[in-house]
């Protein structure tokens, strides 16, 4: 039987809720990550040092007993910020600042309406060795949404490199070839989470015999050359410039099934199994623990967890749904289905 050993994986781009669906989900990240990046967008946003803190804080809370998980913090950046919180920020330990375009995704309706009004705030993110994490979409009605994220790097990314060259940027949840081609031209202080779905799936996956809501998520999924883009950046000769993000973002079964449609895929429960089929798949199997465990922390300035991790290359079943409180239920990626690796627990 195949087995890989690898340094416990830390998941750069992860959304746990909060409340009973943060009780419900934050377990299946602590036992196989050793950190993460929480993503800031809650109702109402995480917007200030006190907001983090305490969003921590419940984190902490709902982890299982014994727990060694470490919540890496981020604000939600908004047209008010300010240099003198990107200052606090720091002093307190926050690790970044995440942009939402206003309206571009799951509770984004605070955030920026106007990046460029923001440059001192990001060249004061720049001087404090923060991180800027872009979720990288115009959000203009004429553009279409599979052209989202070109359009963002013409209209947006290049020109906001130009204006701050030593910003250090993730750009998020990368899913076209544009994106990757961006990040591998771009010097070292840019680099790009990629997430499970975007390795594996196309929008055949979404759209091909009926809708699938389960397989929703913005930025929408691509063409399979776009996903064949990303498999080639992530085991490529640049590989050092991409990290493991899931963008795991859970929402109940009925909240998914209606006509809102709401926008995200729970990965979190099978994640670096996931990981492992894509590179298993792509004979790339000796890069992952540099892309699941490595990279993303070099680039936040972190050392290497001291954990590892062992996976099995023994198919399991995933299951049908999870308990989400409140008598909800959580459908997870590939729910009914079988993933090819399993971790030893």
């Amino acid at each position: 039987m195949q087995t890989l050993t690898i340094i416990q994986p830390d998941d750069m781009h992860l959304h746990l809720r909060d409340g009973d669906a943060l009780k419900a989900v934050a377990q299946y990240s602590a036992r196989q990550m050793g950190r993460a990046v929480i993503m800031p967008n809650l109702k109402p946003p995480v917007a200030s040092v006190a907001d983090a803190l305490a969003y921590k804080q419940r984190i902490l809370a709902a982890l299982p007993e014994g727990s060694t998980f470490e919540p890496l913090m981020t604000l939600y950046l908004t047209d008010k910020t300010t240099p003198e919180l990107v200052r606090e920020a720091k002093a307190a330990g926050i690790v970044a600042f995440k942009l939402y375009p206003a309206g571009a995704t799951t509770n984004s309706d605070s955030g920026v309406t106007d990046l460029f009004k923001l440059i001192p705030v990001l060249q004061e993110i720049a001087a404090q060795d923060m991180r800027f994490l872009v979720h990288g979409e115009v959000t203009d009605a004429e553009i279409d949404i599979f052209d989202r994220e070109a359009a963002f790097i013409e209209r947006v990314m290049k020109p906001v490199f130009s204006q701050v060259p030593d910003l250090k940027v993730v750009f998020e949840h990368i899913t076209t070839a544009e994106a990757a081609k961006l990040v591998l031209e771009a010097g070292d202080n840019v680099a790009a989470s990629v997430t499970p779905q975007h390795l594996l799936l196309n929008r055949n996956d979404l759209l091909v015999g009926g809708v699938r809501p389960h397989h929703f998520c913005l930025p929408v999924l691509k063409r399979e050359t776009h996903r064949q883009a990303l498999v080639a950046a992530v085991t490529g000769d640049k590989a050092h410039k991409f990290f493991l993000g899931t963008d795991s973002a859970p929402h109940a079964k009925s909240a998914k099934e209606n006509a809102c449609g709401c926008a995200g895929m729970f990965s979190a429960l099978t994640a670096i199994e996931l990981y492992a089929e894509v590179f298993d798949n792509a004979g790339a199997l000796d890069k992952l623990e540099a892309f699941a465990s490595q990279n993303g922390a070099r680039f936040y300035g972190l050392p290497e967890n001291t954990r590892k991790i062992t996976l099995v290359k023994q198919a399991q079943q995933v299951p049908d749904s999870l308990p989400y409180g409140d008598g909800e239920v959580l459908v997870p990626m590939r729910a009914g289905g079988e993933v090819a690796w399993s971790v030893q627990y």
